[in-house]
């Protein structure tokens, strides 16, 4: 007989399908100047994860925020596997959820309680982090926004990485998605807050 997928968590209380990891290194801007610096790195950090409310309405989301803290904490863990020691400075983050689910089945594994370990896998982070989702099918893509992590107000550090992820997320996933930046965009010259000039966290 056929062996049934088991429906048990395997991860922190979560059943994990996939992990995927995406890099990109930008090298010029969209003109073709070369960087003014160091290149773009961004990373994407996503996991297809099972979601327990798929088709149902519940009050009560515990079993997607209860244990997120480690959820994060495995992105961290990913992301520093993936990038090494390189600095991260912008962040941001999304959710694609499955047809069967709700947008706020996503937004539950990103609350601060799942933000907070992954600021400490960053060094710190003092700004909230911006954040995106949907319900989409699987395939669907999604631009991430990015802003620096200590400080909201850097023009030059607004950004976007886009994703998508061949399978996923299934009817009843949903696909918890981190990205991260190592510097802010290539040759900015909007203006505002200067990095060196930030006091607080940059909303002032």
């Amino acid at each position: 007989m056929p062996t049934v997928p088991s429906s048990a968590p395997d991860f922190a209380g979560y059943r994990i399908r996939k992990w995927y990891a995406q890099v990109e290194e930008t090298l010029a801007n969209e003109t073709g100047v070369p960087a003014d610096g160091e290149p773009v790195r961004k990373v994407v950090i996503a996991a297809a994860v099972a979601n327990p409310y798929a088709g149902t309405f519940s009050e009560d989301l515990s079993l997607l925020i209860g244990r997120s803290d480690e959820l994060g904490a495995e992105v961290g863990r990913r992301l520093r596997a993936t990038i090494g020691d390189l600095p991260v400075l912008s962040y941001g983050k999304a959710c694609l959820v499955g047809a069967a689910g709700e947008y706020e089945h996503g937004n539950a594994l990103l609350t601060q309680f799942a933000a907070d370990p992954v600021r400490q896998a960053i060094g710190g982070g003092k700004s909230w982090v911006p954040s995106t989702g949907k319900v989409g099918a699987p395939g669907a893509s999604i631009d991430i926004p990015l802003a620096h992590k200590d400080a909201l107000y850097v023009r030059a550090h607004y950004d976007t990485v886009t994703a998508s992820f061949t399978d996923s997320p299934r009817a009843d996933e949903i696909l918890v998605i981190w990205a991260f930046a190592t510097r802010g965009r290539l040759h900015a010259r909007l203006g505002g807050l200067a990095v060196d000039d930030v006091v607080g966290d940059g909303l002032s």
